[in-house]
């Protein structure tokens, strides 16, 4: 019994089934330490996929290989290869002809070379001048045949494929004609179409009749026309990348070839093509360079190479707002860069797809963006980098023994204490009594038999976390600390003190409040100013709204106030060095926050004189206190002040 027999080979189903899968959280994990090193959340996001995750597959290593076979493509060959090769063959001819001519010695044989000797320069002008000529030599009427039917081949087998087998057309009237009629059918077809017509019946009646010229078997007429119209804008840009005198040779060759019917219906048919796609680079022209001339197919078939190249590379580039990997056409990257580079695109679309079905990304009118879950683990990685040895100890202890008869029942007891006002624990209080003096009625207590049910504080605190977004802190490299401070200390109140409420505050010349994902986003301003004293107006809102919680204000800032609002119109009011307006309005609110009981605590980035003369003189005037942390520790230091703050009683 003969055995099974196999062969194996490369895999050429798609993208390779074997193949690791990417590591999403990985991926989340690399954007998400980018933005903790200070860059933008959108820039973090592109580059995941311009680089590939893992640094391999991506967008960036895909333009490079376009961007190499679109330099190789330029360097293919002069375009003019068609008006070259015509005044070849016609040298060659007239060679031809004149030998003939010359072993003859009667007068039409004079009248001919007379004729031949006065020819126009111009290599289309004497194709034409020779197109009534009586050749005397059959070896050059055949040469001069060639240049008309290689020429018309050309021109129509570019057009159209099914007419690239060029012995179908030379020579063959039959099929010129039948080429003739399906271009004016075409045109009628386009014209119905440009109107809007329904066009379904009349398309399927003209690939019946003319489908052989059409081997890749469009489904529509948009299928139809976007085959056609790439291929006669690539026809228009060969004639806008030659001079003017070798399109006007080409020109004339490609009239005389084709013969004034056939080139008004193809002239027809680039207008209709180009006012249904307008959008083709009609009006572009290359400069080619290269040793050997191309003819017209060689030339076109460049040009429309380079210009799906450009296509891709706009799409690969996805510069547009909105754009999206769906954008690329993976069949133009099959078929200019290889099934390789198509995989990898689908895997990073499969990489996109993923981290929107896991729910790590968002897709808003701007782009790509974390989602609230992605934002929870940058916290958490955040809280980790900046607070790693957090504990559970007096530090950050969040529940208190002692809190009252409004606190929240444990499931414990304890004996009772002078000054407790817990619930009394009427079971245990007995049970101690009876246990003591044993059974009886009545049962006699003791001070030592009672015991209250315990119950925890569940201290609050509203906080205002106010930090500065002008440009020096990310030309002094503070961006990154900043934003991981932030995010920090939002990811331990949501987690270990949910009932605590924060509020983020980013201020430049203006202030505004954030949200996580905002602050991981957020972009420095440009405008200089620094406008603590709009920060601190905003943090005695926040503190207003919570009335019953512990007001905590932290400020991290790298420069002393320079703006603030007018108090007329709002406007923002700028002025370097700083104004005595701008620092009695910053102090006003300095000391409404005092009043209300808040302390400000400072965390002074740099050394700058003026800015440490501020803050010394607002922690005084505030009760607060200053910091000067290095850039590294700001976190730990603003998170550990934070569990201190919070520890206090009003």
């Amino acid at each position: 019994m003969t055995g099974n027999r196999f062969r194996y080979g490369q895999w050429r189903g798609g993208p390779d089934p074997l193949a690791p899968p990417y590591d999403v959280q990985a991926a989340v994990d690399q954007v998400g330490a980018e933005v903790l090193a200070g860059g933008s959340l959108r820039d973090a996001l592109r580059d995941l996929l311009r680089r590939g995750p893992q640094g391999r597959g991506g967008l960036d290593g895909l333009t490079a290989r376009a961007r190499r076979l679109r330099r190789e493509a330029l360097r293919r060959g002069e375009l003019d290869g068609a008006v070259t090769r015509a005044r070849a063959l016609l040298d060659q001819a007239l060679a031809a002809e004149r030998d003939e001519l010359a072993r003859r010695d009667d007068e039409a044989a004079r009248f001919a070379e007379t004729m031949l000797e006065n020819l126009p320069r111009s290599t289309a002008q004497a194709v034409r001048d020779l197109s009534d000529y009586r050749w005397a030599s059959d070896e050059a009427r055949q040469t001069y045949q060639r240049i008309l039917d290689g020429l018309r081949d050309d021109v129509l087998g570019q057009r159209f494929a099914g007419l690239r087998d060029s012995a179908r057309l030379a020579g063959d009237p039959a099929v010129q004609e039948q080429v003739a009629e399906m271009v004016r059918d075409l045109n009628a077809l386009l014209a119905r179409h440009a109107r809007a017509e329904d066009t379904t019946d009349a398309f399927a009646e003209f690939m019946r009749r003319h489908g052989d010229f059409f081997p890749e078997r469009p489904r529509d007429v948009d299928e139809l026309i976007d085959i056609l119209a790439r291929r006669s804008a690539a026809g228009q840009r060969l004639m806008n990348s030659l001079s003017q005198r070798q399109r006007e040779e080409l020109a004339g060759l490609m009239r005389e070839s084709l013969g004034d019917r056939l080139a008004g219906e193809l002239a027809a048919l680039e207008g209709n093509l180009r006012a249904l796609r307008p959008d083709l680079r009609w009006g572009r022209g290359e400069r080619m360079q290269g040793g050997q001339p191309l003819g017209y197919g060689e030339a076109t078939g460049a040009l429309d190479e380079i210009a799906e190249l450009d296509d891709l590379l706009d799409q690969l580039g996805q510069a547009h707002p909105g754009a999206t990997l769906d954008d690329i056409d993976v069949d133009a990257v099959a078929r200019t860069l290889g099934r390789d580079a198509a995989d990898d695109v689908r895997r990073l679309r499969e990489l996109e797809r993923e981290l929107r079905r896991q729910g790590w990304v968002t897709r808003d009118a701007d782009g790509l963006t974390l989602s609230p879950k992605a934002l929870r683990r940058l916290g958490g990685t955040a809280l980790r980098q900046v607070f790693a040895e957090l504990t559970a100890g007096p530090r950050g202890q969040h529940d208190l023994r002692s809190a009252g008869a409004a606190g929240e029942v444990t499931g414990a007891s304890r004996p009772w204490e002078y000054g407790d006002e817990q619930p009394l624990d009427v079971v245990r209080t007995l049970t101690r009594a009876v246990r003591r003096a044993g059974p009886g009625v009545p049962v006699q207590l003791a001070v030592e038999d009672f015991e209250v049910i315990e119950t925890e504080r569940r201290a609050s605190a509203a906080v205002a976390l106010c930090v500065d977004l002008s440009y020096s802190m990310i030309s002094q490299g503070r961006w990154g600390p900043m934003k991981q401070t932030g995010l920090a200390l939002a990811h331990l109140m949501a987690t270990r003190f949910p009932q605590d409420a924060l509020q983020i505050i980013g201020f430049g010349r203006r202030a505004e409040t954030l949200t996580q994902q905002e602050l991981a986003a957020v972009e420095p301003d440009m405008m200089q100013g620094t406008n603590l004293q709009h920060a601190l107006r905003l943090a005695g809102r926040h503190l207003r709204r919570h009335p019953d919680a512990e007001p905590v204000v932290l400020v991290v800032t790298d420069g002393e106030p320079t703006a603030h609002l007018d108090p007329d119109d709002g406007e923002a009011l700028f002025a370097w060095p700083s104004s005595p307006e701008t620092i009695e309005a910053t102090v006003r609110e300095v000391d409404r926050l005092g009043r209300y009981g808040a302390t400000l605590n400072l965390f002074m980035l740099g050394d700058d004189p003026g800015l440490r003369r501020f803050v010394d003189a607002v922690a005084r005037r505030s009760g607060g206190r200053v910091f000067t942390p290095d850039t590294d520790d700001l976190g730990e230091y603003v998170v550990s002040d934070y569990l201190r703050a919070r520890r206090g009683r009003r």
